[in-house]
């Protein structure tokens, strides 16, 4: 920017003083003129010969080594494309490009000497000055390959309005339109790739993974992006190691360490080229190998590393590099380029001897002729299969030539007058408009930020049968499509790191399986976690799940908990044995009942039946077989008709049963007071006042039941909350408070019938049947107090089963205590009169009925 602005201030003054330059100017390597003049920077050498200045006298220029073959191919490649439009009519006609090309050597101090360079034209300088208001004869530049060096030449240049395009400079920074807006390229960005890196991984499943990159603008940038985007996949970094191809050995060595001493065994390198053959001899010598590496596209299809014994390191690797294309006449023009004495060729002349190990100037050494044949060479510079970045420098040429051609269309005036600081005003917007197709049928275009559509192939290394490692096409990446279709993958034709022939794993924790939680170590990345069973009624149906699922209600988890299964409903079936034994005990019970009722009505006239009230004595024995027919309805599924039945149907059955014996009971007190002198007290309860109060109490009972049922009637419901594994099935009182009044006035009765029972216990024998009712209520009452603490702590379906045995268990009580006797009396009778001597009888009891004498003196 200072320069700029010293250079205005002096084109302001009219001024033009002289320029002095410090020692000899640098000269392109390869040149040649023309109308127009395009730069190039590539690395032709890997690194710089390191010099200590003594500060006594002026440094010495900087020298290069390590001739860098595959650069050279892309020079060349641009000397091809400019010497194609040459020849052609239809692409600027009449107008010759040019071309100066400079060696970067890989370091940004000779990059931006070779960007001022071009600026100033001070390689064509004949003397020690050079005006400073000379414009600059570079109308663009193309180039360089590292990001970093990129980057020094575009901050420069693009303050002069100067293009910049580059064929392998993908640092996502560069799409920065305020820091660098004359720059383009034809290779996608970082940002790009370093996202589909990213979802590879995911892909495959490596969660757990170890980076490194290079410490530069191409490294960090583009490991940023990957790191980002890794985070909102999920995926975990371990280690984040840092290289350089200048660091000491030292540093190598720590990061091989961090590498071996890991627990990932996935590594992700967003590496240079250079920078990963330092990295994999340290690694070679240490022998770590069977990891999976995950490569950019700097090293990732470079042959240079892909050595028969890198191949041990990197068996495996997969990674997304450019498009491979074919030049058609590249190959020939290569192989027909010759060094010569003019000073264009300097860069050819160091090629040549570097290639055939002679001197074109040296006498103590093999001499260089120039006629070499290069059929007998095999190296990077002649290999054609891979050109993809190659294909990167033909495009960027033919870039800037369509933006000259159409720039000339339509401003004829400016070529007209040469007035060459208007054309390169006018290249960057000409170069944002360009979209035309290459040989391969491919469209050149950019978009607002400088960048090409983002298209990569995804390369896999394997080992031919000749034992070269080959770049096997897996699948293509294009940012273009939509969401969800950018990958096309074959996952069965790639080979992997190690010798398992699957998919290696990379995780810090093995996945969940359903039916467990993820829970994350206290001071670990989120991918460290444990797994943990989901809590009861919980569950989880898919791998590494975060939370656990409840279940609903009415469901519960399976004992893998990974599925909610419906709950065992649970009420007092018919089909259970628990059911069926108090079935049985129902029936008998009725049969039973039934059974006296017929011995009582056959025998009705006999005076045992006759004292006994034998009229409440059968409405007794209809209650009873009520009472047992109605726990029938207790059992089975609870509807809301069985719900409002079984209570109903047992207060009234049983109000009418206690109501029967409260009668009989009385009866026999009154009976006993009959016999005093004087007494009318059985006039004051006769049969029909007898019938009377049985009614009173029925309906007294069943008026409370009918309330009941229209206010609050009972309900099926379903219990979740006693027991979580089942479903209870059972009647909601609906109202307890009429619940307790119904049981309440049932033990009232009960009580009542108790005590006058009680006190008539010790009457004549004639009337001792409150001995037997005395018996029956205490039995009675014993069973239902008892009922009232196991009904409440009975769970589920044994509350039921608990109300049910004490109906049985009561009316068996009254029916056996009240009955059996009778029956005992009735039934043995009988069979001594079947067994008995007619005649004695006769004789002994004469006059008297016989059924009536023989059972009465029984």
């Amino acid at each position: 920017m200072l320069l700029r602005i010293i250079v205005l201030a002096v084109s302001v003054r009219g001024e033009n003083p002289l320029c002095s330059l410090w020692g000899n100017p640098d000269n392109p390597l390869l040149s040649k003129t023309g109308d127009f003049i395009l730069g190039g920077i590539f690395t032709l050498h890997n690194n710089i010969i390191e010099s200590k200045p003594t500060l006594k006298s002026t440094p010495e220029a900087l020298n290069c080594k390590g001739l860098n073959y595959k650069e050279y191919q892309f020079a060349e490649a641009m000397i091809f494309a400019i010497e194609q439009i040459n020849s052609r009519t239809d692409i600027l006609p009449k107008v010759s490009l040019g071309y100066k090309i400079y060696d970067a050597c890989s370091t940004v101090s000779l990059a931006i000497k070779a960007a001022m360079a071009l600026m100033s034209g001070a390689g064509e300088a004949q003397s020690s000055t050079l005006p400073c208001s000379l414009k600059s004869s570079i109308h663009a530049i193309i180039g360089e390959s590292s990001s970093s060096t990129t980057i020094s030449i575009a901050t420069l240049v693009g303050q002069f309005n100067i293009p910049v395009i580059s064929h392998f400079a993908t640092c996502a920074c560069l799409s920065n339109r305020k820091e660098f807006p004359t720059f383009f390229r034809t290779i996608p960005s970082d940002y790009y790739q370093s996202r589909a890196l990213a979802q590879l991984v995911k892909h495959f499943g490596w969660t757990w993974v170890g980076t490194i990159r290079s410490d530069n603008d191409y490294g960090n940038s583009g490991m940023a992006t990957f790191i980002k985007t890794a985070e909102e996949e999920g995926i975990c970094i371990e280690y984040s190691e840092v290289i350089y191809r200048t660091n000491p050995r030292e540093k190598f060595l720590k990061t091989v360490e961090v590498i071996k001493m890991a627990s990932s065994k996935t590594i992700v390198a967003f590496v240079s080229l250079i920078d990963v053959e330092f990295l994999a001899k340290e690694l070679l010598l240490q022998n770590v190998t069977g990891l999976q590496w995950v490569g950019s596209e700097s090293w990732i299809s470079a042959k240079n590393v892909a050595t028969k014994e890198n191949y041990q390191i990197f068996k495996g690797a997969i990674g997304f590099t450019i498009t491979n294309a074919a030049i058609p006449g590249l190959k020939e023009f290569l192989m027909s380029v010759r060094p010569s004495s003019t000073p264009g060729n300097t860069g050819l002349i160091k090629l040549w001897e570097d290639m055939f190990d002679c001197s074109f100037n040296a006498s103590n050494s093999k001499t260089c002729t120039g006629s070499e044949d290069l059929q007998q060479v095999s190296n990077l510079y002649i290999d054609v299969s891979e050109l993809g970045v190659t294909y990167n420098v033909y495009k960027a040429v033919y870039a800037v030539a369509h933006a000259f051609h159409n720039l000339l269309a339509f401003n004829l005036f400016v070529w007209m007058c040469g007035d060459i600081i208007d054309i390169v005003l006018y290249m960057e917007k000409y170069l944002k408009k360009v979209n035309f197709s290459v040989s391969n049928g491919e469209y050149v275009n950019f978009d607002i930020n400088g960048d090409p559509p983002a298209r990569y192939e995804l390369v896999n290394w394997q080992l031919s049968v000749n034992g070269i490692t080959e770049f096997v096409n897996i699948g293509f990446y294009d940012a273009s499509l939509s969401e969800g279709k950018q990958f096309i993958m074959n996952n069965n034709s790639i080979v992997w790191a190690g010798n398992y022939g699957k998919i290696p794993k990379s995780v810090c924790s093995e996945n969940c399986s359903p039916g467990t939680r993820k829970a994350t170590q206290k001071g670990k990345p989120v991918c460290c976690f444990d797994c943990l069973p989901c809590a009861e009624g919980e569950i989880s149906n898919s791998t590494d799940a975060i939370h656990c699922t409840k279940c609903p209600l009415e469901y519960q988890a399976n004992e893998e908990k990974d599925q909610c299964i419906l709950k065992d409903i649970e009420f007092l079936s018919y089909n259970e044995i628990m059911g069926m034994i108090l079935i049985i005990f129902a029936l008998l019970g009725t049969l039973l009942t039934s059974t006296v009722t017929v011995v009582f009505f056959k025998f009705r006239d006999t005076p045992i039946v006759k004292a006994n009230n034998s009229e409440l004595s059968f409405l007794l024995l209809f209650s009873l077989t009520l009472c047992f027919l109605c726990s029938l309805t207790f059992i089975g599924e609870p509807t809301q008709w069985s719900c409002m039945l079984r209570h109903t149907a047992f207060g009234i059955t049983f109000v009418l049963c206690i109501s029967c014996v409260l009668g009989k009971t009385i009866v026999v007190l009154m009976a006993f007071r009959a016999t005093m002198p004087g007494s009318n007290i059985m006039k004051c309860f006769g049969p029909t006042q007898q019938r009377l109060s049985v009614l009173t109490f029925t309906v007294l009972q069943t008026l409370i039941c009918i309330v009941w049922l229209v206010k609050y009637p009972p309900f099926p419901q379903k219990n979740m909350n006693f027991n979580k594994k089942l479903i209870i099935l059972e009647c909601e009182m609906g109202s307890t408070v009429a619940f307790y009044i119904v049981l309440g006035y049932i033990g009232l009765l009960s009580v009542m019938c108790f005590v006058l029972a009680f006190l008539a216990r010790k009457l004549p024998d004639n009337f001792n049947e409150a001995k037997f009712i005395t018996f029956s209520m205490l039995v009675f009452c014993t069973v239902w107090i008892t009922f009232i603490p196991s009904y409440i702590s009975s769970p589920g379906k044994y509350t039921v089963a608990v109300e049910v045995f004490a109906i049985l268990a009561s009316s068996f009580g009254l029916l056996l205590c009240i009955f059996a006797p009778k029956c005992y009396i009735i039934l043995t009778l009988i069979l001594w009169f079947l067994t008995c001597d007619f005649d004695m009888l006769w004789v002994q009891i004469p006059g008297k009925s016989l059924g009536g004498s023989c059972i009465f003196s029984a």
